[in-house]
Order: structure tokens, then C-alpha cells, then sequence
């Protein structure tokens, strides 16, 4: 039987200038049909993606993480593994390709970010699963960074202007050991995928990093200058950082956050860039069995916090690479 999906609206769904996120209703449709539809739609679902954002798909029936695999594959997208990043989040990996999305307690905020935007290599698409939906809130924060950059033109044109200017450095204290009660607990050995100092020190000399073993065993390591804005392929600019996240929720971020040039980033400019936003953002209250596709260049992501069990999946897609 083919796959019914229609196009569909949901509560608070942007509309300005353009929806976000896309969304999708599929009537009487099993995993085996939609992977059928994606082998033929799955080029139109990632163009999407890249213009509005996000693509949501709700009523499909997905049960565990092996049919998420499944429809994953049929995007046809390279696999981005959490070994290979340098992702600050503990996740525990399902299969080859999914994930959990983060290991945090309930109680955590994780701040919209784009995924990995602190390091010099990240993902070009996410693929996010709900296995089950909190019994309250947890919802997934989503704000389209092309927006941000047009209302930050507007608010704070000074500030826009050095991160474009001069990019940014963050500087990220990994743990010796995996500390699942931070949003940011993996260790530097998994984080390096290393084993002794020696070979941490390699890869992030490799890398252009520099770096400052702590009394606690722990690993201060600060990233060569990175973009704070990117320019899209349709010329679009996008706020692309994760200055949001590392603002609000990494420890001392007075240390952990600089422009390029090493000058502070002012905390009035930061405090508007939070609020601007709060504002754009649609939340995606999951209802179990949801997959949403998200362009990582064009859409900031996060996680409220939430009472009950909620598991959300991933499975992270390389910059522009096919399978």
C-alpha cells in the first residue's frame, strides 16, 4: 500500500514570511511505506529542510530505534557518528547510526544551539526520533537562525558586526570520566576518542586547539577562531554558533566564551541575543512515534526540561555528503 501523507498545520507553527516548521500527517502508513515514499521524496523533504528549517512527520508508526534506523538510511545521507564528533553531550548508541539525544537529567535545560557549532566539525542534518513523549512538558526548542540574524541586524547591529568580524573561541572543560548529569559530562577520552594524554594533545594540535590539563584530571581545551555567522547557499546568513548555549548553560562562561580577537562578548549584547531568541522559537512537543528532519545550518535546537520518561533519538547526517 503506498504511503498517505498530507501536509498538516500544528499549534503555534510559524507562518513569517514562510511555515515552520513543514509538517506532515500520515493516514494508514507503516514504517515500510514511508521508507517507499522517502525513496522517492526524500531529495524534496531535505530541500525542505534547507529552506524552512525543519519537517516534521507525525502518525507514521515507528516502534523502536531499528525502524528509525531504517528511515534514516532512506534519506540516503552519510552517517556523522557520535564517535567521530566532538560533541559534550553523553549518549548512549542504540545502533551503528542512533543515539540517545542526551544523557542529562530531567530537571536540565539544554539551550538552543546548533549541534557541534562550538567545534570545527559538525553535522549538516539531525534526525530526531520520539520513542516516548514525557508525561510533561520536554518539549524541543526550535528557532530558525536566518530569523535571528535579521532581528540581531535590527537590535544590536554593533554586536552582529564583531561576530562576523571576528569570530569566536569557546573553551570547554571535559571531565576525566563521563559525567551524565551535565549536558556538557563527556569525558576527554571519549569526546578525542583517545586514550592517553599523549594522544589528546596529537589531535588537538591537529585540530588547532589549545589546551590545559586540570588538578581534577580534567582537560581545559579552547578551540582555534570559528564562525559566528555562515552564509547559507541561497546567500541567506545564519546565526550559527553556539554562543546561546554556552551562555547559559556551560560552567563560568565569562571564561568559556571570547570573540576571536580574545575581547570579551559583551553580556548586554548576549542578554538580547537570548531574549531575540525566546522569542522566534516554536516548541515541538513531541508526541510519541514523531521524526523530524532539522538542517542544521539553517535551525538552532535545545531541550526544556520535562517530568516522567522521555526518549528522544538521533541520528546525526555529514555536511553534504551522500551515503
Amino acid at each position: 500500500m503506498a504511503a498517505a501523507l498530507t501536509m498538516t498545520t500544528v499549534p503555534g507553527q510559524q507562518n513569517d514570511p514562510d511555515v515552520f516548521p513543514v509538517v506532515y500527517q500520515a493516514t494508514n502508513t507503516s514504517v515500510t511505506d514511508f521508507v517507499a515514499w522517502l525513496d522517492q521524496y526524500r531529495v524534496d523533504v531535505l530541500a525542505q529542510a534547507a529552506t524552512h528549517g525543519a519537517v516534521l512527520f507525525r502518525g507514521v508508526p515507528v516502534s523502536d530505534d531499528q525502524a528509525f534506523d531504517q528511515i534514516v538510511r532512506a534519506f540516503s545521507v552519510k552517517n556523522f557518528t557520535y564517535k567521530e564528533s566532538l560533541s559534550n553531550a553523553v549518549r548512549i548508541n542504540r545502533t551503528e547510526r542512533v543515539f540517545t539525544a542526551n544523557e542529562a537529567p530531567p530537571e536540565a535545560s539544554i539551550y538552543l544551539h546548533h549541534e557541534m557549532a562550538q567545534t570545527p566539525i559538525y553535522p549538516g542534518r539531525l534526525f530526531f526520533y520520539c520513542e516516548k513523549a514525557a508525561e510533561e512538558l520536554g518539549a524541543t526548542p526550535l528557532c530558525r537562525s536566518d530569523k535571528l540574524y535579521s532581528a540581531l541586524q535590527q537590535q544590536t547591529p554593533g554586536f552582529l558586526a564583531d561576530c562576523e568580524r571576528h569570530g569566536v573561541r569557546y573553551s570547554n572543560e571535559m571531565p576525566a570520566e563521563d559525567d551524565a548529569g551535565s549536558a556538557q559530562g563527556r569525558s576527554w577520552r571519549s569526546t578525542l576518542s583517545v586514550d592517553s594524554r599523549d594522544a589528546a594533545e596529537d589531535k588537538l594540535k591537529a585540530m588547532g586547539y589549545d589546551w590545559q590539563w586540570l588538578d581534577s584530571g580534567g582537560l581545559l581545551a579552547t578551540t582555534p577562531v570559528l564562525p559566528a555567522v555562515r552564509r547559507l547557499p541561497d546567500g541567506r546568513p545564519v546565526f550559527f554558533n553556539q554562543l546561546i548555549a554556552a551562555y547559559r548553560g556551560w560552567k563560568d562562561p565569562a571564561r568559556a566564551l571570547s570573540f576571536g580577537d580574545g575581547s570579551p562578548l559583551p553580556a548586554a549584547d548576549m542578554e538580547i541575543v537570548c531574549d531575540l531568541a525566546e522569542s522566534l522559537t516554536f516548541d515541538l512537543a513531541w508526541q510519541t512515534g514523531d521524526v523530524a528532519v532539522i538542517d542544521n545550518h539553517v535551525v538552532m535546537h535545545g531541550r526544556r526540561p520535562f517530568r516522567g520518561t522521555r526518549r528522544v533519538l538521533v541520528s546525526l547526517g555529514a555536511v553534504d555528503e551522500a551515503a
